[in-house]
């Protein structure tokens, strides 16, 4: 398999101070120095950023950055890439140098989701100490944890991440999100070379005004996931899903909209597979518990509206 894992995303704000804020006082990372050209970075663990913050004009979801095993895998995807009709930018010694890696390049799937690919990651000798004395985030070998994405056209995107780039599928399911009359919309929950039940995943449907639907850090307990979903009621943060337990890939969490207008998923207790042995499942729901969404309380409250 081509990919290893999630190791960073790039993000483009025009408000760095409430990104600070969120990623610091609610999510509880590290803020590391500025990179050499300005930009914010975040620490989860002892890769030396795995946010990184760049000032724009724009609120937008840049890319998420994945890891390959060596030169000679990244290559080789970037050959099946270009063949494949997506662009290929090549990073320069100095673009190299700020993601902290050797070599990489950015692309984009057909749906216009930002990627980057790269080999030979850096670690820094420097403890992470997060600011709430959260000791620690699951990453290691499965990575920084998943992105999600929207894909217009599903199948295009999804014969691409999996014949093209190397993901596998875990679960494929088609979910009745408006009811069970309304049309299913299909997902695609695709694993890397790791034990992460997914590090990428994307849905049936238009590329949001954010450009991407989330990104997910995964805690060592349910306790820190619990005082991470009260300081995002106190410091007045849009819940996006209740508390809840996914089918899937088991996490017990809950979604916040970041200030990019995406969604961070803060989650726990997630389920670990053998990617080798891993056979496809076919989910018809999302939760087993819980996980009520922004979109459906406010379908009640038009429906309560309207029967009034």
């Amino acid at each position: 398999m081509a990919v290893k894992s999630l190791g960073y995303v790039v993000i483009e704000t025009a408000q760095p101070e409430e990104w600070e804020r969120f990623l610091t006082e609610v999510a509880g990372v590290m803020r590391a120095p500025d990179a050499a050209d300005g930009a914010m970075q975040f620490r989860i663990d002892e890769r030396p950023f795995r946010f990184r913050i760049e000032p724009s004009q724009r609120e937008w979801f840049t890319a998420a950055g994945y890891e390959v095993e060596d030169s000679a895998a990244l290559a080789a995807l970037a050959e099946r890439i270009a063949a494949a009709g997506r662009p290929v930018d090549h990073f320069n010694p100095q673009t190299a140098a700020l993601r902290s890696v050797a070599a990489g390049f950015a692309t984009s799937d057909p749906a216009g989701n930002g990627l980057e690919f790269y080999c030979g990651d850096c670690r820094t000798d420097a403890p992470f100490a997060s600011p709430l004395g959260i000791s620690h985030f699951i990453t290691g070998e499965m990575g920084m944890g998943h992105a999600v994405f929207s894909a217009p056209d599903f199948p295009a995107t999804l014969a691409f991440h999996r014949d093209v780039i190397g993901f596998r599928e875990t679960d494929m399911p088609a979910f009745h999100l408006m009811g069970p009359d309304a049309p299913a919309m299909h997902f695609a929950f695709l694993h890397a070379d790791n034990g992460r039940h997914h590090s990428i995943a994307f849905g049936e449907g238009p590329v949001p005004p954010s450009g991407a639907v989330h990104v997910m850090l995964q805690y060592p307990s349910l306790v820190e996931v619990g005082k991470a979903y009260d300081r995002m009621k106190a410091m007045g943060y849009l819940e996006s899903a209740s508390l809840g337990q996914h089918i899937n890939d088991e996490t017990v969490g809950f979604y916040v909209q970041t200030p990019g207008g995406f969604d961070l998923e803060i989650g726990c207790d997630s389920l670990v597979i053998d990617p080798a042995s891993w056979e496809v499942t076919k989910h018809i729901g999302i939760s087993i518990w819980g996980h009520e969404w922004a979109w459906q309380k406010a379908m009640k409250e038009q429906q309560q509206q309207a029967a009034e």
